[in-house]
């Protein structure tokens, strides 16, 4: 049974979707073994273009779409209807946690990964200590929030590099500060696709008595994910990307023992123990992650969500890792044949998702070129990404490969000039 025969059609309010599993001769495929193939129907997208830009923006499929659609739904048939929708932000909760293998009670809802971060720099200092040490690696949102921290008198900020853009258990031995609050990392960089090691990040946070915080917007939904197992104190990610939503929210895990000693200046009254309660004068914290919570949250964006997340995890990550990983050994290969110079290891295991291609300051021109001639992709700096998913084949790999070369040439750009 081919996955487009599945899908309902977009517009009508969607039926379960764990009561819609994927089926191949009568028998459920499971997350250990799956073809693409069998998932390409459920993104419309794939029927006109080669889509390799999930580091960016996921491909909209017919989960999201029917989610949405009973949004829409509920909207004419009841105007308001506030415990169906409040309810739903829970189950996008309940779905992230999942992901991370922890409780829905340890996760908040904002409407960006900046305004996660920008509420844990409002709770400093922690313990009388303000200092946060950061790599030049994070995506640029997170060094301008702790940057803004330190105007304000809140933080005091170490940046810390490595040239191959790995961070191990000695990403601290340079920092001389006994202030130290925050080790701020991350998962898989968003540039080269580098993948740390968050457990030995963690330690060393904690050996220092710090906390660490992982944003792990390139992770999520291609990298197994576990804060029990890893140590992790507090990670943040939004939806848009492998997580198959849409712009507009995002989660953060908080560490329950932590959630309790800190109280987020930016707040609101969905923050509180009791938002019902409507008053004003009271200033009290909800238990856990959802103090973090603050005004009304972006309902839309959590349908669209727990639709993306709900697939992620019928798939499995595991398997999407596994996916995901032979299709960037072939990525790799291919580029080196081209004569291209990749960004980041070449070895596939040291990578998230993503294959970095460095093509020099003319990188958007290249991503406008592609897209011209059917393939997405996306550019950033001077590197084109190319982010496969659970539905891309190596056909597609090979396509986003040849159309990249095809862009050189009509861009007059020398591959020569950006060889390793």
């Amino acid at each position: 049974m081919r996955r487009a025969d599945l899908a309902t059609h977009p517009t009508t309010p969607r039926t379960l979707w764990d009561q819609r599993v994927p089926t191949r001769d009568g028998v459920n495929l499971s997350a250990d073994v799956y073809l693409p193939e069998d998932y390409r129907g459920l993104f419309p997208i794939l029927e006109k273009a080669v889509h390799l830009a999930s580091c960016s923006q996921a491909p909209l499929s017919t989960p999201v779409m029917q989610a949405l659609a009973e949004y829409q739904a509920s909207l004419l048939e009841h105007g308001m209807d506030w415990p169906r929708w409040t309810g739903e932000v829970a189950r996008a909760k309940a779905a992230f946690a999942g992901l991370l293998k922890t409780s829905p009670n340890d996760i908040a809802v904002l409407a960006s990964v900046s305004d996660a971060v920008s509420a844990v720099a409002s709770c400093l200092p922690w313990r009388g200590r303000s200092g946060v040490v950061m790599t030049t690696h994070e995506f640029p949102t997170i060094g301008h929030v702790w940057l803004a921290a330190q105007r304000t008198g809140r933080a005091r900020i170490t940046f810390v590099e490595t040239p191959d853009g790995f961070y191990g258990d000695d990403v601290l031995s340079g920092v001389v500060d006994e202030k130290l609050a925050i080790l701020s990392v991350h998962a898989v960089a968003y540039a080269s696709g580098t993948k740390q090691d968050v457990r030995t990040l963690a330690r060393a946070a904690h050996e220092r008595g710090a906390i660490i915080l992982v944003d792990a917007y390139q992770a999520m939904g291609t990298v197994p994910m576990d804060v029990g197992r890893d140590n992790l104190d507090i990670v943040v990610s939004g939806n848009l990307k492998y997580l198959l939503g849409l712009p507009g929210t995002a989660f953060m895990y908080v560490r329950p023992e932590l959630a309790a000693e800190l109280e987020p200046a930016s707040t609101g009254w969905f923050g509180r123990e009791n938002p019902y309660a409507f008053d004003v004068r009271g200033l009290d914290f909800a238990r856990g992650a959802r103090r973090f919570d603050t005004g009304t949250p972006p309902i839309p964006a959590a349908y669209a969500a727990r639709a993306g997340m709900d697939l992620i995890a019928s798939v499995g990550v595991d398997a999407i890792r596994q996916h995901t990983r032979e299709l960037s050994r072939f990525a790799i290969e291919l580029a080196l044949e081209h004569g291209l110079r990749i960004a980041g290891p070449r070895d596939p295991d040291q990578r998230g998702a993503s294959t970095a291609i460095d093509v020099g300051p003319r990188a958007a021109e290249v991503e406008a070129e592609m897209r011209r001639r059917g393939v997405i992709v996306s550019a950033r700096g001077p590197v084109v990404r190319l982010a496969p998913h659970f539905f891309t084949t190596r056909d597609d790999i090979a396509t986003g490969m040849s159309v990249l070369c095809d862009a050189f040439d009509a861009l007059d750009l020398l591959r020569a000039q950006t060889r390793a």
